[in-house]
């Protein structure tokens, strides 16, 4: 299958509760930073599954993704008002669910991740064919390959829907290392991907 049908797919199976709603998002930071228990309730609520979807791509340990998204809203209970509005709302969440990830499987030994939050949560949507159901397993035996960073970059941008200037403030890195990255990641996937389907492993340039 073509390498832009391939994307094509992932980026369809996009969170469907990742609406960009920034100023309802900011409204509940100001909440927050002002004591105000039920705002954290809130964003928990919105942003426990997304945050657990995009953290189960970088481990199987359901112990250390639970860990992670509880430290994450740990920091943004004590640090929202900190918020200065200089990036989305949804950013800076990420950008501290990424550390607290990071910081959660250094203490853990790691795992290769495979659908490690659906451990932690039932009920998924399901593809509607066998096929696409197929293709999407077929690309995350891909992703699992990758290294963490490349992995993760890959994940921001297809799954979570994150520009590059988003990845890199959630990353904390320039933003020509977000598009490398993404580079190396699709020159792997375009390598391994024939491979993992049973085609023989024939490199391609990047186009």
């Amino acid at each position: 299958m073509p390498w832009k049908d391939v994307m094509s797919c992932r980026a369809s199976s996009q969170d469907p509760g990742l609406v960009r709603d920034d100023g309802r998002d900011c409204e509940l930071l100001r909440q927050i930073a002002a004591g105000e228990r039920r705002a954290l309730e809130q964003l928990y609520f919105l942003y426990h599954g997304r945050l657990g979807r995009f953290l189960s791509r970088l481990s199987s340990r359901s112990d250390a993704l639970e860990e992670a998204i509880n430290d994450t809203f740990w920091i943004v209970w004590q640090k929202a008002g900190r918020f200065r509005g200089d990036s989305l709302a949804s950013t800076w969440i990420m950008g501290i669910a990424w550390r607290c990830a990071l910081k959660a499987l250094r203490r853990s030994d790691p795992l290769p991740p495979e659908r490690g939050f659906e451990s932690l949560q039932t009920g998924a949507p399901s593809d509607s064919t066998q096929a696409v159901d197929e293709l999407r397993e077929w690309l995350e035996s891909g992703l699992r390959n990758l290294p963490t960073q490349q992995r993760a970059t890959i994940e921001l941008a297809y799954f979570m829907g994150h520009s590059c200037e988003e990845i890199a403030t959630i990353m904390n890195c320039p933003i020509n290392t977000v598009k490398a990255r993404m580079f190396q990641a699709r020159i792997k996937l375009r390598n391994l991907l024939p491979a993992l389907g049973g085609a023989p492993n024939q490199k391609q340039d990047y186009d």
